[in-house]
């Protein structure tokens, strides 16, 4: 019994398509005290795409960042690494990126631009591919898409390949 329900789950899993994320930690490199790492697989903004239809994507994060041992303020790019597989998939795609920062144990308040303006939207597109946002040390982050569209003319067998992969940088 327990062989005949260990295969559609591992097969529902690897059908249903997730956002994939990467970092890269160009400060780590260069041994400086900070720390990027992608968010579990659950943690992840979901996007229920198939042929001919318009959706909105369920939020979720896509990467923490630990800068609270650095003073330095330090600027992050978020790419889609696959814009070149998406564009067969989607019309377009737009995520509005997020950012947070962590004020207490398990509180994140979005992030304040400079003295008390209201924090702007960071939007990654298909046509751009790429965010990019300063950020000061000596915090906690957390990277999300908090909300965003799409419109899906053709999925394949490979829903695999209609989920945008991430990935970070650190300058």
């Amino acid at each position: 019994m327990k062989r005949k329900l260990l295969f559609p789950l591992i097969a529902a899993l690897l059908l249903s398509p997730w956002p994939v994320a990467y970092a890269y930690d160009g400060a780590m490199a260069n041994n400086a005290p900070m720390n990027i790492e992608p968010a579990e697989s659950s943690a992840a903004p979901r996007i229920n795409a198939y042929g001919n239809a318009i959706g909105g994507i369920t939020p979720g994060d896509l990467f923490y960042i630990d800068s609270s041992q650095s003073n330095a303020d330090t600027l992050y790019t978020l790419y889609i690494t696959n814009t070149d597989e998406l564009i067969h998939h989607y019309r377009y795609m737009t995520l509005n990126i997020g950012v947070y920062v962590q004020t207490d144990v398990d509180t994140w308040e979005k992030v304040i631009q400079n003295e008390g303006e209201t924090p702007r939207d960071n939007y990654v597109t298909l046509h751009n591919g790429e965010v990019s946002f300063e950020l000061p040390g000596c915090a906690n982050y957390r990277i999300t898409v908090d909300k965003g569209c799409f419109y899906c003319h053709s999925i394949g067998a490979d829903k695999d390949a209609a989920s945008p992969r991430f990935y970070m940088t650190v300058s």
